[in-house]
């Protein structure tokens, strides 16, 4: 009897295993950027209400203190950055498509500001330490022709600040022994306390980014 599936027998190139995974990430990536936007709609939503004898301010619940090493040695907390806005962005150096298309539209939009770019700063942060030492990261985040804040440290260190900003990541294995790391996508925007005032989605339009940008340094 002929099988009736016979194209399920059929071997993938190398170039069709490639593609599938690539598809496999971006679909990966498109679950945490919508899981990580439904649980800040639960922090910052329309139907959050607290008692007016208990206020909160939401943008309290993201974000807190850290310690870090930047790609000189030297130690950066919550504090050196206080007093100005920042955006701050987690992904890893080997990242194929979303940390290196991010990175590169936080520049674009920094140049479009002109002088107010100068006005908030840019931070990355390394969820990969076992791979990616402090001079890896200043070398990555150099390619960028934009002053980039590159961090990293301990897995317990990094593991305590992608909690406190509610950002997710996790390693992939791959063929061959390696992995990759699926991690949010998003980008979140801190005013000059260290709150949180609002998120670039990484499929949003640049307008609707450079608006964002425009609010976070007012």
């Amino acid at each position: 009897m002929a099988d009736p599936f016979p194209e399920l027998e059929e071997e993938q190139t190398p170039e069709q295993q490639a593609a599938g995974m690539k598809t496999f990430r971006m679909i990966v990536w498109l679950l945490v950027t919508l899981v990580a936007g439904i649980g800040l709609f639960a922090f910052f939503g329309p139907e959050q209400h607290t008692a007016p004898d208990e206020p909160v301010s939401y943008g309290d619940t993201v974000g807190g203190a850290f310690s870090l090493t930047a790609p000189d040695g030297s130690t950066v907390t919550d504090q050196t950055l206080s007093g100005k806005p920042f955006a701050i962005f987690f992904g890893f150096t080997r990242c194929p498509d979303v940390c290196p298309t991010t990175l590169s539209r936080l520049a674009q939009l920094r140049k479009r500001m002109g002088a107010d770019g100068d006005k908030f700063q840019i931070v990355f942060v390394s969820v990969d330490p076992g791979y990616d030492s402090p001079e890896d990261i200043g070398r990555y985040v150099d390619l960028f022709g934009t002053p980039i804040i590159g961090l990293t440290g301990s897995d317990e260190a990094i593991a305590e600040v992608a909690a406190a900003y509610h950002a997710f990541y996790e390693k992939v294995p791959v063929e061959g022994g390696d992995y990759t790391i699926d991690h949010t996508a998003a980008v979140y925007l801190m005013d000059a306390d260290g709150k949180l005032q609002s998120i670039i989605d990484y499929h949003e339009s640049p307008d609707a980014s450079l608006a964002k940008l425009e609010r976070l340094i007012d």
